[in-house]
C-alpha cells in the first residue's frame, strides 16, 4: 500500500515542488479542498496519512491518538502553537516548523506600519478631497528623538531591529533570553519589560506566543505606557488582550497600533470594533509573505517532512 501525505490546509497558488518530492520517494500526495473550517473533515482526511503539512489547523491529542500511521508534522512557518508538540512526541510523532525564512519579509511589514501608523496614512488617504493639505491628525512626531522599544530580539526582532535602530536616539529591548552582547550588537540596551513600555514611543512584538507571552500587553500593560506609543505586532495576536487594545485606543493610552495578527483568526464579527477604529491600522496575517518567503516556506516544509519521515536530523525539529 502506497504511504500518504496530507496537505489539510490549502491555499498556496501551486504545489508542484511537494507532488515531484513526494512522488519520486514514493508517496500519494493528497491536498484538501473542502472547507476550510470544517476542522472534523480535515482529521477524517488525513486519518491515514504518515505525514502532515498543516498552517492553522489544531493539531492536538485527541486528533493524533487517532492517527496511528501518523510519523510526522511539519507547520508552515515559525509559530507553532497550534500543534501539541509535547502530546506528539509522547506518540512518538515528529514534529518540525519552518525557521527563519520570512526575516526580512516580517520585518518590512513591521516598518511599514510603524511609518503608516506614525503618519496617519490611511486617514489622510480618506481625507484626501476634502482636506488636502491638512494632516490627518496633530500627533505626527519624528522619530529622530525618541526611543524605540522591541519586545523580543530572536532572529525577526533582530532584523527589525538592524533597519529601526538608526532611525531612534534610543533603543531598549526587553529579552531575558537572549545573550547580553547580542544587545550591544544592535547598539540597544537591555531592559526589563516594565521600564520598556513606560518609556518608549514606539514598542514593535517580535517575541514567541507561549504561555508567558499569552496577553503579555494587557489593561496593566496599557496603564504604564507613559509616551502613547505606537504599538506594532506581528508576532502572534494572543500576545496582545485585544479588548484592552481597544479600550487603550478609545482612551488614548496609545498613539495608534498597527496589527498583522489577531486573537481570533481569521477575524470575527465581535472584532469589528477594533478593526474599524480609525486609530488602528489591519492587515490579515500577511507580514510573512513575500515572493521569496512563499516559495522558501513552501520547499523548507516539504523538504523538512521528507526528512522527518527518513528518520534524518534537521535544526527545525521541534522534538527528539
Amino acid at each position: 500500500m502506497i504511504s500518504s501525505i496530507a496537505i489539510i490546509d490549502t491555499g498556496y497558488a501551486s504545489y508542484e515542488y511537494e507532488q515531484k518530492l513526494f512522488e519520486a520517494h514514493g508517496f500519494t500526495l493528497m491536498l484538501f479542498n473542502g472547507d476550510h473550517r470544517d476542522h472534523e473533515m480535515k482529521y477524517q482526511f488525513a486519518s491515514d496519512a504518515e505525514g502532515i503539512l498543516v498552517r492553522g489547523t489544531p493539531m492536538q491529542r485527541d486528533f493524533l491518538e487517532k492517527a496511528s500511521k501518523l510519523r510526522a508534522i511539519v507547520r508552515y512557518g515559525t509559530g507553532y502553537d497550534n500543534v501539541d508538540v509535547e502530546a506528539a512526541t509522547e506518540l512518538g510523532i515528529r514534529v518540525a516548523n519552518v525557521q527563519d525564512y520570512a526575516n526580512h519579509a516580517v520585518s518590512d511589514h513591521a516598518m511599514a506600519l510603524m511609518f503608516s501608523c506614525l503618519r496617519g496614512i490611511p486617514v489622510a488617504q480618506k481625507k484626501l478631497s476634502k482636506q488636502f493639505g491638512k494632516p490627518p491628525f496633530p500627533e505626527i512626531f519624528e522619530l529622530h528623538d525618541k526611543t524605540l522599544g522591541i519586545i523580543g530580539l530572536g532572529r525577526i526582532g533582530s532584523y527589525f531591529a538592524k533597519k529601526a535602530v538608526p532611525l531612534f536616539h534610543r533603543t531598549i529591548v526587553s529579552d531575558p533570553y537572549i545573550p547580553d552582547h547580542r544587545f550591544k550588537e544592535f547598539g540597544a540596551d537591555k531592559i526589563d519589560l516594565s521600564t520598556l513600555l513606560s518609556d518608549s514611543h514606539v514598542i514593535s512584538i517580535h517575541c514567541t506566543l507561549t504561555e508567558e507571552t499569552r496577553h503579555l500587553i494587557n489593561s496593566e500593560a496599557f496603564r504604564s505606557m507613559k509616551k502613547r506609543p505606537i504599538l506594532i505586532n506581528t508576532a502572534r495576536g494572543p500576545v496582545i488582550d485585544e479588548k484592552a487594545l481597544l479600550y487603550a485606543l478609545d482612551n488614548n493610552q496609545i498613539h495608534s497600533a498597527g496589527i498583522d495578527v489577531w486573537e481570533e483568526e481569521p477575524v470575527q464579527t465581535l472584532q469589528n470594533d477594533l478593526i474599524k477604529h480609525p486609530r488602528l491600522i489591519g492587515t490579515g496575517h500577511i507580514a510573512w509573505y513575500s515572493d521569496n518567503a512563499i516559495k522558501e516556506v513552501q520547499k523548507r516544509a516539504a523538504d523538512n517532512l521528507l526528512a522527518l519521515l527518513k528518520g534524518e536530523t534537521i535544526p527545525d525539529c521541534l522534538n527528539p
